[in-house]
């Protein structure tokens, strides 16, 4: 056999294997579904479209868990709504992710000894560009294995021709409508990647740091500031205190001097100081501080820096070249020297700024950038969710979403990075500015440069919606496919990107949001609720997990988790509880094959069917009708425990078990049963396959014979409803568990048979005889027969003959003395809960402690008497 041959997947059979093995058949499976272009969305298709974008994932990443639960919910509902028979669209790609990407390539020059500008701009986009070909994007394979149904064929990348025209085009035009500027401002600078970052991209932590409070002045005129930034006093500019601070009001407007320079700064009065805080004076670093730097503006202070792009000082004097944390120690030491220093408090934990990057600690910079003027946009983002345009969900999640975008700074848009979209603004060679579209002409001859900056990798993406259908041009893609029927993506990324989504896609859009629904989804955490993290050990590749245990049991899993808006646990045991699952369903469906369910001919007319059968078409059609609602509501969680319990415990563990004495039976009643389990098979394979594709398309297409459930109907509720059938298998139900539960209660094992008498004359349950013994393993009475036992359940009556079966004697003994056991308990915890002063004093988790103990123990003395009741005299 050739190697070609061997790669081709196998055509569907007519039987089942006796075991499931997700290895052989999940790949096969999906290259099968993209061979055969299911995925693939047509903008000349009538159907009624449905489109979500993947949130773009990093080109340098890889699958993790976070990717492996937002892509088994975006998938589920895409996947039922293609079977509901809509042109459905899941807009594949990745972001180019400007700073991440730049470290990695700069990372593998430092192993060979060089550096990006031993390169050269141009060779190093080159570098970057290979890389990319070579070992960006490997997340694809990984979103193949999860089962993904993206329309691969329009998948883009963020630098794409395509989309980095959308870029210039738009950034054109917010510059020719003057929302976009540039102009000097303090950012946040990494000192490691050497570039601006957003507010968005600084992750913020308690350090152990220290306050330093020092006096600045002489005499009368001293005043005593406090800071955690020692080494930017060299910067300081002026002093605060508010106006109406009685304590200072003698120095506002008078010069102090400043220690180990030769600079006298002002003291001045702003509202912005806190009286309340400290000392209630502060120093002011307009360079170096934000605050400062508004308080700057409104005094017309001037800005010092005193560093440089790598944190080092600039300033001229001892101090000069030494690194941010060096100087601090030195300039603490020197003005503790001078008798300056009032008080040092060590450690100060406060919360710090880091690098989301690179975990370098962030460095405020007066900086000229460019900056996106938001106020406009933003209003119109907000205005969108408040009119009812777009829905965010969970409802609740709406106040987050308004405290950002009605709080929003001018975003600065500019990178000092090689890697990105670069800005399309030239300067001339006597102070010209020109912004150049993608039409353009970019001018040119002696002393005309292109600004050397990118821009911020959100600023490409927040095009996604529409950059990746062909914006600016009208194509048919985008006129079908825009606006995105859903945006499902994690509550974390709101601000990051979904804000930005909004405000672009209503200016370029012509006022039409990018989205009718914002569907935010909580984040994944380990089995006990802890964040994953490498430093905490807890991290799980999802490869591994769906290498042991398929990808189905891991979609399982996640999604039925998934509660809108709320974080999500998950531990491995809860991965192979879904593989049981789906091996449950796998052996199920295999028996009913071999029994010789069917979906061939019409469903028989209600009238020819059990009262079994009956109810379990009620109960499906009730379950179809569930299952819609949830998805409506994004309740992937709810759905999923709805179609587990109806599979599993419904039809697996009572309508297949029910029906096994018809199909003995024979007849006409054992036909319309194969034929009533092939429908239920079926609609509850549809419905399960959103969330587990691969296992289900096996089954289904082994059970119906069609090409692919991938473009099956999706099941619809008939309406159908059996109230009558629904009770009498409820009773049906009831009086088979309570007789197993006697069962175990006594110790008999599953499989021992007991001689019964079962009074049923008159009783619904009369037709279920042999079904009753055959699952309760209950023989007929027999000439000798002695009720021992007698359960009343549910208003028929079952006696049992335990005779020679148990030794009541030594049963009655080994309960006595678990009741007293059990009423010591309950004694022991009711005298320490009404015991006041142990109430008193107990911690609260003691208390609850004792409390679930007495529950236990009340509960346990009421089963042990009932068990000691049913059980015959000795």
């Amino acid at each position: 056999m050739t190697d070609n041959a061997q790669q081709q997947p196998p055509a569907p059979t007519t039987e089942l294997p006796t075991q499931y093995a997700p290895a052989d058949v999940e790949g096969p499976l999906y290259e099968r579904w993209v061979e055969r272009g299911y995925f693939e969305a047509d903008e000349k298709s009538d159907k009624p479209p449905y489109t979500i974008v993947i949130p773009p994932p990093n080109v340098t990443g890889s699958l993790h868990l976070g990717h492996a639960f937002e892509h088994t919910l975006i998938d589920a509902l895409t996947r039922r709504k293609r079977m509901q028979g809509y042109e459905t669209l899941w807009q594949p790609g990745m972001d180019h992710a400007g700073i991440a990407t730049q470290n990695v390539v700069e990372r593998e020059l430092a192993k060979e000894g060089k550096s990006r500008h031993d390169l050269g701009r141009e060779a190093f986009v080159e570098r970057v560009w290979k890389w990319k070909a070579e070992s960006g994007g490997q997340i694809s394979g990984q979103m193949r294995r999860l089962g993904d149904g993206v329309a691969w064929s329009r998948e883009r990348f963020t630098m794409d021709e395509g989309l980095s025209r959308a870029v210039q085009t738009i950034f054109k035009r917010l510059y020719d409508d003057e929302l976009i500027y540039r102009a000097e401002r303090i950012i946040n600078w990494c000192p490691r990647c050497l570039t601006a970052i957003s507010d968005i991209e600084v992750n913020y932590q308690d350090d152990d740091g220290e306050l330093v409070s020092m006096k600045y002045g002489e005499g009368d005129e001293t005043i005593v500031v406090a800071t955690t930034r020692a080494e930017t006093m060299l910067g300081d500019t002026a002093v605060a205190v508010h106006p109406e601070d009685e304590r200072y009001k003698h120095l506002v407007g008078k010069l102090v001097k400043l220690p180990l320079t030769d600079r006298s700064i002002p003291v001045v009065a702003d509202e912005h100081v806190d009286p309340e805080f400290g000392t209630g004076a502060v120093k002011v670093t307009p360079a170096h501080d934000p605050n400062d730097f508004e308080i700057g503006q409104r005094h017309d202070l001037p800005s010092i820096a005193v560093m440089d792009e790598h944190a080092v000082i600039t300033a001229h004097g001892p101090f000069q070249g030494l690194d941010r944390l060096e100087a601090r120690s030195a300039i603490v030491a020197a003005l503790r020297a001078e008798g300056r220093i009032v008080a040092e408090k060590r450690p100060y934990v406060h919360s710090v700024g880091h690098c989301s990057r690179c975990s370098t600690t962030i460095e405020p910079r007066l900086s000229m950038q460019w900056w996106v003027k938001v106020g406009p946009l933003a209003k119109a983002a907000g205005d969108a969710v408040r009119d009812g345009r777009v829905k965010i969900h969970p409802q609740e999640m709406e106040k987050r979403y308004f405290d950002w975008v009605d709080n929003l700074h001018d975003w600065c848009i500019s990178r000092q990075l090689w890697w990105g979209h670069r800005i399309p603004v030239w300067y001339g060679p006597d102070g010209e500015v020109v912004c150049v579209g993608p039409d353009d002409e970019p001018p040119s001859g002696e002393g005309w440069r292109q600004d050397s900056d990118v821009l911020d990798t959100w600023f490409s993406s927040g095009l996604w919606p529409f950059s990746t259908l062909g914006w600016p041009e009208r194509t048919e893609s985008l006129a079908k496919f825009y606006p995105n029927s859903v945006l499902l993506t994690g509550y974390d990324i709101l601000f990051f990107w979904v804000a930005r989504m909004m405000m672009f896609g209503l200016y370029a859009m012509d006022g039409t949001p990018p989205f009718h629904t914002i569907a935010l989804h909580g984040m994944v955490r380990d089995q006990n609720g802890k964040k994953m993290s490498k430093s905490f050990g807890n991290v799980v590749n999802p490869l591994d997990w769906m290498d042991k245990y398929g990808s189905d049991a891991l979609r399982f899993t996640l999604a039925r988790g998934a509660n809108p808006g709320v974080d999500v646990p998950i531990g491995e045991d809860w991965v192979q509880g879904s593989r049981n699952f789906a091996n449950k369903i796998w052996n199920a469906t295999r028996f009913a094959l071999m029994n010789g369910a069917t979906i061939e001919g019409e469903l028989p007319d209600a009238s020819r069917m059990s009262p079994t059968d009956r109810w379990i078409l009620s109960r499906l059609n009730s379950v179809v009708a569930e299952v819609d609602a949830y998805y409506d509501d994004y309740q992937f969680a709810k759905l999923s425990d709805a179609l587990f319990h109806f599979a599993w415990d419904e039809v697996f563990d009572w309508y297949v078990e029910l029906s096994k004495t018809t199909f003995q039976a024979g007849g006409e009643a054992a036909e319309v049963s194969k034929r009533v389990l092939g429908e239920v098979l079926d609609v509850t394979l549809r419905l399960l396959h959103p969330v587990v594709p691969f296992v289900t398309e096996t089954l289904w297409t082994t059970l119906t014979g069609g090409e692919s459930v991938v473009i099956a109907d999706w099941p619809a509720d008939s309406g159908f409803r059996d109230e009558a059938a629904e009770r009498e298998i409820g009773t049906l139900q009831s009086v088979i568990t309570e007789v197993r539960r006697f069962r175990a209660d006594q110790g008999l094992q599953p499989g021992q048979r007991v001689p019964a008498r079962l009074t049923l004359e008159g009783t619904a349950l009369a037709a279920h005889e042999p079904a009753i013994r055959q699952l309760l393993r209950l023989q007929p009475e027999g000439d000798s027969f002695t009720a021992t036992a007698t359960l009343p359940v549910a208003g028929v009556e079952v006696a049992l003959d335990l005779s020679g079966v148990i030794d009541v004697a030594a049963e009655r003994k080994r309960l006595a003395k678990d009741l007293a056991a059990a009423e010591k308990e309950q004694a022991q915890a009711t005298a320490k809960l009404g015991n006041e002063a142990f109430l008193a004093k107990a911690p609260d988790h003691v208390v609850d402690k004792i409390r679930t103990r007495l529950a236990k123990a009340e509960e346990d003395i009421v089963r042990i008497r009932t068990q000691l009741e049913r059980l015959p005299q000795a």
